[in-house]
């Protein structure tokens, strides 16, 4: 996993609330077996026409937002079913940042578990973002995890908690494997206790 540390770009809007996993990454997508490629049906039912030409009236759409690494969202988002690829395919299309007043608490774990960092943010501060999102073409921000802040070029600063663990974790690019390979010299001790005795 690539360790997450501090990140400027692009910001895009998803202003709705109550975003559930279906419409992150629809189910006739769920079978693919590797973890990229999920990013071209993302919000596949918003994005497209027919499942073919890009919906002129869906927001992230329009050119400003092309290549945006933050995602910018009002509450509960991420609810629904408990679906891992909801962040793979939020990560393939280029997001690493998703800025909410609050998260469905397994899409939440999920974010961290494979890189990506959710923001909770209060509503107003939400705001805020996504005033000067549609006041500026190409509106960025920059995030830091080593300083738990997220800052702009125009004076925008909001401090931002994060347990402690999943900082260590992201800033350190460990995922649940790699947590598990710290300890790789004590599993080979144990394995030849086991097998001596």
């Amino acid at each position: 996993m690539e360790p997450f540390i501090s990140l400027k770009g692009i910001v895009a809007p998803l202003d709705l609330p109550d975003v559930d996993t279906d419409q992150i990454i629809p189910k006739q997508f769920l079978k693919r077996i590797e973890r990229t490629g999920f990013g071209r049906f993302l919000f596949y039912d918003w994005r497209f026409v027919d499942g073919t030409a890009l919906n002129p009236d869906f927001e992230m759409n329009q050119e400003l937002y092309r290549g945006s690494t933050v995602l910018v969202t009002r509450a509960n988002f991420g609810c629904g079913s408990s679906r891992e690829h909801a962040p793979w395919a939020l990560l393939d299309y280029g997001f690493k940042c998703v800025i909410a007043p609050s998260f469905a608490d397994i899409f939440y774990n999920n974010c961290f578990k494979n890189g990506m960092l959710p923001v909770q943010l209060s509503e107003e501060q939400v705001e805020q973002i996504f005033r000067r999102v549609r006041r500026t073409p190409g509106y960025q921000l920059s995030v830091s995890l080593v300083t738990r802040q997220i800052t702009s070029d125009d004076g925008l600063q909001f401090n931002f908690e994060v347990d402690e663990f999943r900082r260590y974790c992201l800033l350190n690019g460990l995922d649940d494997t790699g947590l598990t390979l710290q300890q790789e010299d004590k599993i080979r001790q144990f394995e030849a206790r086991m097998l001596s005795g």
